[in-house]
């Protein structure tokens, strides 16, 4: 079996190879023809803390994967990840294990490319000026991968802690060779941006619906079993589209809060989510139809996503001879 570490994920993992693989895997998802259980997750109320297990088989890659993941959102500011994981590769024929590698950095990766991919097909062609809600792993991420989807001229970091905006702006700069500004206040970042990337632990919205502009695309996929990243109005105003509808809404503490307290409160249905992505690449659903809509796509993070990064991962693995080879 090959173990695999972070070191070799990060080395391994091609960005734009991912975005790219994800759009038949989506749209084999929304199809119905993927077999990926309900995510469950054992909690640990002392620490705000969930254990989940996201097990998936997609029948067009033979890959039969799941990933052990940890969300402790207290853990935001501090040494360790809010989020933390490893991943598991089986034979799809023998159900023999193949590999163990690092799922951290695939978990960060694989979201902010379903949010490049989401942002390909729902923020408007020209939209250039690119804000990112929050200073953490996923920040970065998004702040890597959208640029490859859209032609960003401008790029603005808002968050709760004004000395980690002015450290990640300052990191963007020297990596993106792009113009980022620190923004004192998360509404003066989105003020006129295109693109909206919340990436962040609250557990109160940190975009509001009164503050956004017609025409602007959000990318909302921050989680908190206690609150939701984005309110009503927002969702309320929006053309929704998500990565499953069944995972999307999914009990606590596994589901959108950002959409399913809308719907308990009577203010939406479920028949407000416009779309899954798979629907709209697979051209089964419209994306957006005019340069006004708000577009939202609220990613929970399904298991297929891992799957397909993971198979990635392995492939480079193999061809490189790279990796650890370990006994059970």
């Amino acid at each position: 079996m090959l173990f695999l570490a972070q070191a070799d994920v990060q080395r391994l993992l091609d960005t734009d190879r991912l975005i790219e693989a994800l759009v038949p895997a989506m749209a084999e998802l929304s199809a119905g023809r993927v077999s990926m259980p309900a995510r469950i997750g054992a909690e640990v109320p002392g620490a705000k803390g969930v254990l989940g297990v996201m097990p998936v088989y997609l029948p067009s890659a033979a890959s039969l994967v799941t990933k052990l993941v940890s969300v402790f959102p207290k853990n935001a500011g501090g040494p360790h990840p809010t989020h933390q994981a490893l991943i598991a590769v089986f034979d799809a024929e023998t159900g023999a294990p193949l590999a163990v590698m690092d799922g951290t950095l695939i978990t960060a990766a694989r979201t902010a490319a379903g949010s490049a991919l989401a942002t390909r097909w729902l923020a408007r062609p020209d939209a250039g000026v690119l804000a990112i809600v929050g200073t953490g792993v996923q920040a970065r991420a998004h702040a890597r991968a959208i640029p490859r989807v859209r032609p960003i001229r401008r790029v603005r970091v808002a968050g709760r802690d004004e000395r980690e905006v002015a450290r990640l702006a300052e990191e963007l700069r020297e990596e993106l060779r792009l113009p980022i500004e620190a923004a004192k206040t998360i509404r003066a970042a989105i003020a006129g941006a295109d693109i909206i990337c919340a990436t962040t632990h609250s557990p109160e919205p940190v975009i509001r619906g009164e503050w956004l502009e017609p025409g602007v695309h959000v990318n909302s996929v921050g989680f908190n079993p206690e609150g939701r990243e984005v309110d009503a109005e927002t969702v309320q105003k929006a053309v929704v589209v998500v990565e499953s509808r069944q995972a999307a809404l999914a009990p606590y503490p596994s589901g959108a809060n950002d959409l399913i307290w809308p719907i308990r409160d009577g203010l939406i249905t479920a028949a407000h989510i416009h779309a899954e992505i798979g629907e709209i690449v697979s051209g089964t659903r419209p994306g957006r139809s005019s340069r006004e809509e708000i577009t939202l796509y609220k990613s929970v993070g399904v298991a297929v996503q891992d799957a397909v990064a993971a198979g990635l991962v392995l492939e480079a693995a193999r061809k490189q001879k790279t990796g650890q080879e370990i006994e059970l």
